[in-house]
């Protein structure tokens, strides 16, 4: 029984010097591969850097001028001027719709007006030698004046009858043909002037400030991968929409080949003017939940973790508000293996600059 109580309590030491050396494995393996020994990393140094907030946003486009082309009256199209697609100009007649009874109905007004007056210059003749009461020339010019209106009402409404370009522009597609019958609100095709083209984009109403009239305005289409396309901002809305909390911002664009056209959705970039910020390197800024921090490189070349807070970001950079100033080091490749406390060492310091302290 001796030999088997002393038997067990060796097993029992074994196994509590196994754990042992486990653990301190461990623990040195967490601490970057075997105790003190640095964590390679890579660093670099805060400072200030020219710098252009951006807006990003999607926008649609608009044409500058866009209607659909539609009759005033009820009427048969008789002729046909225009082919889908069509450039026109402005007051190019696009449809003419049949109206003859409106012309017979023109050739009898002038024909009465006409009528009246000669009757009104006779009488006028003969009032001027006292022949009659002047009120019966005065009822006469009155007839007269009446016959010409008529004249000129049914000129108008045979007028209406030729449908014309009220601007310059592009047609759409053509919506009737001769012998159709036409009614008011009929679409007969859509006339755009994309000379030059609005893009209506929506900015936070935290940005308000930050937005005027004649600064830069770009944008990019998956329609034209890699063409950037120009333009400047031409108005600001009044309104604050409530359910969005956004302005409408609008952006002019030159459209010298029509490449743009209303309705397609534009990627916006709106820069600001040029200022001096705290720029750092965006792969180096740790986030954890709504926690952004960054690993300072103290002067014995250990870290520590920075608490900061994070404003635009552009083209792999990040603008530090808060939190860091010109001439920390910190760490930008290698973040996943550090702990605050722990040792690095810069395997690539930049030209010029010392690298991180290895201890």
């Amino acid at each position: 029984m001796r030999l088997v109580s002393v038997f067990r309590a060796s097993c029992v030491l074994a196994f509590v010097i196994a754990l042992a050396a486990c653990g301190r494995d461990g623990a040195a393996q967490q601490n970057g591969g075997g105790g003190d020994r640095p964590v390679p990393v890579t660093t670099t140094q805060v400072r200030m850097q020219p710098w252009s907030d951006t807006v990003l946003a999607l926008g649609n486009v608009k044409a500058h001028e866009s209607i659909t082309v539609t009759a005033k009256v009820s009427e048969t199209v008789e002729k046909v001027h225009f082919e889908s697609g069509d450039t026109v100009a402005e007051g190019a007649p696009l449809i003419t719709l049949t109206g003859n009874q409106q012309q017979a109905a023109l050739q009898q007004s002038e024909a009465a007006a006409a009528e009246a007056d000669r009757l009104y210059q006779r009488q006028n003749e003969l009032a001027a030698q006292q022949l009659i009461a002047r009120s019966s020339l005065d009822t006469q010019r009155a007839a007269r004046d009446v016959a010409r209106a008529r004249v000129a009402q049914m000129r108008a409404d045979i007028g209406d009858r030729v449908i014309r370009a009220p601007f310059g522009g592009v047609l759409g597609i053509r919506q009737v043909s001769p012998g159709s019958l036409v009614t008011p609100g009929t679409a007969i095709a859509t006339l755009d002037d994309t000379a030059r083209v609005y893009v209506d984009f929506p900015v936070p109403e935290a940005m308000l400030a930050q937005v005027a009239v004649g600064q830069i305005v770009s944008g990019t289409s998956t329609a034209y991968p890699g063409r950037k396309f120009d333009g400047k901002v031409s108005t600001v809305d009044a309104r604050i929409d409530e359910a969005t909390r956004a302005v409408t911002v609008r952006g002019d664009f030159a459209n010298d080949d029509r490449a743009l056209r209303p309705g397609m959705l534009l990627q916006v970039t709106l820069t600001r003017p040029q200022r001096p910020a705290l720029l750092v390197p965006e792969i180096s800024i740790v986030q954890v939940g709504t926690d952004s921090f960054v690993y300072r490189v103290k002067s014995d070349g250990t870290v520590e973790r920075a608490d900061v807070k994070v404003g635009t970001r552009r083209e792999g950079l990040a603008e530090v508000a808060e939190g860091l100033k010109v001439g920390d080091r910190i760490v930008v490749d290698g973040t996943g293996k550090l702990r605050v406390g722990a040792r690095v060492t810069d395997i690539k310091a930049e030209p010029g600059k010392p690298a991180a302290k290895q201890g």
